[in-house]
């Protein structure tokens, strides 16, 4: 009788979807911090990390880990440079840039508008505008000026911003992926066979 080793087989399959539903929702989690400025993708990587480190390294690699630090760092450093050429393009001196920065984190708390994630982009946006704004006429007394390199650097940081976001979904996907193969492979080898052949 084979029930032993189909219990067996169950109980495994119900623990990796449980473990794979566990990745989904803090890959998710880490796209929604991602979409409003916060850690997001280094968030993914601790997941993979910490994945690894439970599974022994089977089903997440110490390669897959190392990986999926180089793509979050290509994906801050894509995010700051986006940003700072739009900005610099339109002639945004140090201050203009400095207020853009902060403006953006300070407009998801101060202008957000009350819609789940977009208010809070939307907030940022403005915030960026308003703080390029801002450190450009602290500069220069020219609002014309203040005025287009307010748009630029809103525009690049939605440009930014959206490359960043692409990043972590990216990186979403390549962890879950990774996990979801190992799992399809696991089961074949993992459960013992104890069927018994009897020998006449």
């Amino acid at each position: 009788m084979n029930s032993p080793t189909q219990l067996a087989a169950l109980v495994q399959a119900a623990g990796t979807i449980g473990e794979i539903a566990v990745l989904t929702a803090l890959c998710m989690l880490g796209v929604a911090l991602t979409v409003i400025r916060l850690p997001g993708t280094w968030l993914i990587v601790a997941t993979a990390a910490g994945y690894g480190w439970y599974g022994d390294w089977h089903a997440i690699s110490l390669l897959t880990v190392g990986v999926l630090i180089g793509i979050a760092v290509v994906g801050e450093a894509g995010e700051f440079v986006a940003s700072m050429l739009t900005a610099k393009k339109a002639g945004a001196g140090k201050r203009a840039m400095w207020g853009a920065f902060i403006g953006g984190f300070a407009g998801m708390f101060i202008f957000t508008i009350p819609l789940p994630l977009i208010g809070t982009i939307i907030g940022a946006v403005f915030g960026c505008f308003l703080g390029a704004l801002i450190g450009e006429l602290t500069a220069h007394d020219d609002v014309r000026k203040g005025i287009r390199v307010g748009k630029a650097a809103a525009i690049g940081y939605v440009l930014g911003m959206a490359f960043k976001i692409a990043i972590a979904f990216l990186m979403a996907g390549l962890l879950l992926g990774s996990a979801v193969v190992t799992a399809i492979d696991s089961p074949k080898d993992a459960v013992p066979n104890t069927t018994q052949v009897s020998v006449d």
